[in-house]
């Protein structure tokens, strides 16, 4: 292998640049060979490489080029018994530019109704976006085992069951939107929110989901989720550079600098949404929690947010999408709207089914603060501390704790 000019990076950079180019590897030669199952090994196997040798060799200037090389040298060394792929794999080249990005289409193959709606999230977040057991686990909120368990089942009977690589057309499409929209979205939360150690927030998930939700709303000008989805990711991003202070810790919405809300694209985002509500006129969960978002981001001051709207809004989305983590940010909106009793009452119901969600304890905290209960709010915070990985997290409820 040519070994072209290097750069030394962070390890965020590393994971970052990795991640990235083994999802458009796995669709390339996915796309090629028409095998999941040896698509997979062969990026698995390209990855552990470059983690291998890039901390001390840097990273090439071409990674995609890298990992493909990998891929094809172990490729024709492993699989030499199967004639027809060895053919492929000889023939295969590598573009002199990078490759168009095909991991829409991979996320299509993923989310194949033969898998379980659980099966084919997990699958695509861990395949193609590159998100480990752990950070689907704490998306799905149940243990990383269940998550390597569906994950492995799934790989399986996509092989089994010879699921083509392949965007569906007319009647299949409308039978994926949904686990694709899923994914999109959870790559985009753990993205915003990381739910490790590593990182408050990972920008480059954030531009992949932001990315594959443009391609879908492209490729589905018909479906309003899609907008929704996309102007959802966009209004959030619109409000990124006042959630965390100088020290990274998270800023919370109620003390943002609003003057750093990047207004021009609050309005663009805004605008897409208004024009998928009009044009179709069927409402959905993402484009509930986009209007939702746009409450807050069209609102000048905190005092000036209409949470009545919010309330109704968060009612209708619970209708349409029920979800304890959907009642929990429900009971937020309450608290503003019938107090902060109103708002505790609600959360008391959702203690089970969200014990181990360190967001839920941190409300409590704040509810609890509201009503004088400051030694139960300790505790609370205390219990939320304990259940997060996040450093912005973790930094935001020390200040907290520090204060009682």
């Amino acid at each position: 292998m040519n070994e072209p000019a290097h750069t030394e990076v962070s390890q965020e950079v590393l994971a970052r640049v990795v991640r990235e180019h083994a999802g458009r590897l796995a669709a390339s030669l996915m796309s090629l060979l028409g095998d999941f199952a040896a698509a997979e090994d062969l990026v698995q196997d390209a990855v552990e490489t470059a983690l291998r040798r890039w901390p001390d060799e840097g990273v090439p200037e071409r990674p995609d080029a890298w990992l493909f090389t990998v891929a094809r040298r172990r490729g024709l060394d492993v699989l030499r018994r199967e004639s027809t792929f060895r053919a492929k794999l000889a023939q295969l080249t590598w573009p002199v530019s990078a490759p168009r990005d095909d991991r829409l289409r991979l996320i299509f193959t993923c989310c194949h109704p033969a898998l379980s709606r659980a099966a084919q999230i997990a699958l695509t977040l861990r395949v193609v976006c590159g998100l480990s057991a752990a950070q689907i686990a704490a998306a799905f909120l149940v243990p990383e085992a269940t998550v390597a368990q569906r994950v492995t089942r799934a790989k399986r009977k996509i092989g089994e069951a010879g699921i083509p690589y392949r965007v569906p057309a007319g009647e299949e499409l409308p039978q994926r939107v949904e686990e694709v929209l899923a994914v999109i979205y959870l790559l985009f939360n753990e993205g915003y929110l990381s739910s490790t150690a590593e990182r408050a927030q990972a920008r480059d998930l954030v531009d992949d989901a932001e990315w594959l939700a443009a391609l879908l709303a492209n490729l589905l000008p018909k479906e309003p989720e899609a907008a929704g989805l996309l102007a959802l990711i966009r209004l959030h991003r619109a409000r990124g550079a006042a959630r965390f202070d100088a020290q990274g810790r998270l800023v919370l919405l109620a003390d943002q600098n609003r003057s750093l809300w990047d207004r021009q694209a609050i309005e663009q985002a805004t605008a897409l949404l208004t024009r998928a509500a009009r044009a179709h006129r069927r409402p959905g969960p993402y484009q509930l929690q986009a209007a939702i978002n746009a409450c807050h981001a069209e609102a000048e001051t905190f005092a000036a947010t209409d949470w009545a709207q919010i309330l109704v809004l968060y009612d209708m989305l619970l209708r349409l999408a029920p979800s304890p983590v959907t009642r929990l940010h429900r009971a937020v909106a309450l608290r503003h709207v019938k107090g902060p009793g109103a708002a505790l009452a609600e959360l008391d119901d959702l203690g089970r089914e969200l014990a181990r969600y360190p967001l839920l304890h941190a409300t409590r905290a704040d509810l609890l603060r509201a009503l004088n209960r400051r030694q139960e709010a300790h505790r609370a915070d205390e219990r939320a501390l304990e259940l997060t990985a996040n450093p912005a997290q973790q930094a935001l409820l020390e200040q907290r704790l520090g204060w009682d």
